[in-house]
Formats: C-alpha cells, sequence, structure tokens
C-alpha cells in the first residue's frame, strides 16, 4: 500500500513528518535516483528512498512481548560480572528483542520486549507517565512513611512522584508508579522506613503479566499495542 512519502520517512524513524517535509523541499530526499521536492509523493516498501545518499528503511511492524523475568538476573545483553542475564532465559529466536527499561537484579515479573527501540525509548521516558505495579514484600509498614511516599518526596536530592499504595497486608504493599527512575520504588520505600525484600511487578500500562510462568515469554496482541500507544 502506497503511503505519502513524508509518512515514510516519518514511520522509519529518521524525523518527523515535519522535519520530512522540510528535508523533501530542500531536495535532500530522492525516490528511485530522483530527487523530490514535493510532499505529494507515495511510496512504498519496493521503493528505493534515500535522504542525501543514505537509504531509508521501511520500519518492521512493531511487535511487543511480557516476559516473566527470574530473580536473580541483570537486564542487559551481557554482564561484565558473569552474572546471568535475561537473554540466557530465553529461546534463540527472542534474543535479538530489545527489554523496555530494566529491572533490578532481584526483582521479578514483567518485563516488557520490543524489536521497535523508538517504542522502547518512548515508554520509558519519565514525561510519559506510563503506570507500572509492584507487589512489594517489605519488612514493616511505616504508616506515617507512606504518607510521605503518597503524596511524593524527595531522598538525596531527587525528587520522586507521588506513589499509589495500597495495604495488602502487614508486610505486602501494591505500588503503582508513573514515572519509572531507577530502582524508585526501592529507594522512596527505604528512605520512608518500609524497606523492600522482594518486589515484583505485575503491569506495564494496560499489559498485565497475567499467569505467565517465569521465564516464559507472550506475545502482546495488536489491540493492546495500540491502546499502550495511545498513552504516549
Amino acid at each position: 500500500m502506497k503511503t505519502r512519502i513524508a509518512k515514510f520517512i516519518s514511520d522509519s524513524g529518521v524525523a518527523s513528518r515535519r522535519a520530512a517535509e522540510d528535508m523533501i523541499a530542500r531536495g535532500m530526499v530522492y525516490v528511485n535516483g530522483e530527487k523530490i521536492t514535493t510532499p505529494v509523493c507515495f511510496v512504498d516498501a519496493s521503493d528505493r528512498i534515500e535522504i542525501n545518499g543514505t537509504p531509508i528503511v521501511a520500519r518492521t511492524k512493531t511487535e511487543l512481548y511480557a516476559f516473566h523475568k527470574p530473580i536473580n538476573t541483570m537486564t542487559t545483553a551481557h554482564d561484565p560480572a558473569g552474572r546471568k542475564t535475561i537473554y540466557d532465559c530465553m529461546l534463540p529466536e527472542y534474543k535479538n528483542l530489545k527489554y523496555v527499561g530494566r529491572l533490578d537484579y532481584k526483582t521479578t515479573g514483567l518485563l516488557l520486549l520490543t524489536n521497535d527501540g523508538e517504542l522502547a525509548r518512548r515508554l520509558t521516558l519519565p514525561t510519559s507517565h506510563v503506570p507500572r505495579t509492584y507487589i512489594a514484600t517489605v519488612n514493616r509498614i511505616d504508616a506515617a512513611g507512606l504518607v510521605r511516599a503518597r503524596a511524593g518526596t524527595m531522598v538525596d536530592g531527587i525528587s520522586y512522584r507521588p506513589m499509589q499504595i495500597d495495604i495488602l497486608s502487614d508486610n505486602e504493599l501494591r505500588v503503582c508508579v508513573d514515572e519509572g527512575k531507577k530502582n524508585e520504588v526501592r529507594i522512596v520505600l527505604r528512605a520512608c522506613g518500609c524497606p523492600v525484600r522482594k518486589l515484583h511487578r505485575i503491569s506495564f500500562g494496560p499489559i498485565e503479566l497475567g499467569n505467565l510462568s517465569v521465564g516464559q515469554i507472550r506475545k502482546i496482541n495488536q489491540k493492546t499495542i495500540d491502546a499502550l500507544l495511545k498513552t504516549l
């Protein structure tokens, strides 16, 4: 299916549609070897698109997967210390996927994987405010400390946004955050008198871990991907 050249360039992730239109007006864009100067040009993946001689490739369809991260695994492709990584737990066909954010070595639960690096970046921007929900097992519960966490707090000079926190039992909390700062749940709860013993993520935006077994991967359907994209 043919699409406008500016949209094709934008969808490829090279530039925004407005920037693509500017490149076209400046004579930087070539289609099948011919310079074009108007955005009224329709192309598809069979056409050869170049910007100043650099080929532009159509982005493959976005794929998104839910992975149940085991404990004691690093969210990285390679760990200099030789610790087990998430990719050591996957079948070969999934090892080219990018992880969306990180879960620390001891944290378990839902980790998203994708073939779309730009989507991974957008989902983890603090300004995107995509909610992540965790079950935190804590050593103790400090009611006054939870008031601080719910209101937003400062720890070691870093400001943390308000957290939604529900008490599930004497030592278990449901915590929802929408900023994505490194280790924020552990850092804030420790500072507020509720040090975390175990941390398990159960959802990321509209995507839930559900009954996915440890170490297993589930493909996310397009409807759910679309719902997630609408939150950005």
